[in-house]
């Protein structure tokens, strides 16, 4: 079992730093052209993935990230957009006004058929 465990290790890290170079922005790249680095991972298993992980990627934060991400036009999830939550809060609003006016309605004509039939069977009204 330990013989096996340094080179599980070893393909686990080569194949994570490979996966996170490939995926990376060519922005978020230091020092070389991404490509370079995609090489160099793939050619030095062991020193370019630590290397990758170490020097070749720019790390300067999730929070910076996100809002270059956002400035650059990218999609917002519906739960972090302030007008598609508010598009549904005046969506549900306009809903409720309507069932409320069906409501009023239904119960205008219900009072006038109890007053009409209240009128019919009591003669001193007419």
């Amino acid at each position: 079992m330990l013989r096996i465990l340094p080179p599980l290790l070893l393909l686990a890290l080569w194949i994570w730093a490979f996966i996170d170079c490939l995926t990376t922005p060519e922005q978020e790249v230091k020092h070389m052209p991404k490509v370079i680095w995609v090489i160099v991972v793939l050619l030095f298993p062991l020193v370019g993935s630590i290397a990758w992980l170490a020097i070749g990627k720019r790390r300067d934060g999730l929070a910076s990230a996100r809002s270059a991400s956002r400035s650059a036009g990218r999609q917002v999830a519906p739960d972090d957009n302030p007008e598609f939550l508010a598009s549904l809060k005046k969506d549900q609003r306009d809903r409720d006004a309507e069932l409320l006016k069906q409501w009023e309605a239904d119960l205008r004509r219900r009072e006038e058929e109890l007053r009409d039939k209240g009128d019919e069977g009591n003669p001193d009204k007419r």
